[in-house]
């Protein structure tokens, strides 16, 4: 597959952008685990794709960097309130949903690859780590950019994509990492 196919199938899934850059060009700072021990989503140590079982930063960016290319992947939403965490939870929904339809087209291409998603995975819900179970989708099983330690502006800036898209918007990132 070429990368103007890849970017066409992710446009077709309605991402409002879709780039793809060399993985050697996304800007990692550890920092970003911060905001997963802060566990304002109350994903922390409940979750098979959240830290700290995903990994330490540096694996993840390990993992991250044993792949080529990254297909980066931006939705917009309309939102009135910033605080409506269920709208905001639907759309990050919507953004997952979208992205793994086109991880399993791409797959299907022959284009191996792994998700990047927004928030950690919502596959099951509880999490099987929180009855003591092994994962039950370990191969669509996704973690967050700031699991990945993935600055995400820097990474916006470098695709040519905006980052911030102006009041009563709201935009989300993920990629589909590959070769």
């Amino acid at each position: 597959m070429t990368d103007e196919e890849i970017r066409q199938y992710a446009l077709q899934e309605n991402f409002a952008a879709a780039e793809i850059i060399d993985t050697a060009d996304i800007v990692f700072d550890s920092g970003f685990r911060a905001y997963c021990q802060e566990n304002l989503c109350g994903q922390y140590d409940a979750n098979y794709s959240c830290p700290p079982e995903c990994g330490s930063p540096e694996a993840m960016k390990r993992k991250i960097l044993a792949h080529k290319k990254a297909l980066v992947l931006q939705t917009i939403w309309e939102i009135s309130d910033y605080s409506d965490k269920p709208a905001i939870k639907a759309a990050k929904g919507s953004h997952n949903a979208a992205a793994i339809r086109l991880m399993k087209r791409l797959r299907q291409e022959g284009c191996d690859g792994f998700l990047v998603g927004v928030s950690g995975c919502t596959l099951c819900t509880p999490c099987a780590i929180q009855e003591g179970k092994p994962c039950r989708f370990p191969d669509l099983r996704y973690s967050c950019m700031s699991a990945y330690c993935i600055f995400v502006k820097k990474l916006a800036d470098t695709c040519g994509i905006e980052y911030d898209c102006g009041p009563g918007l709201l935009a989300f990132f993920g990629m589909y990492v590959f070769n």
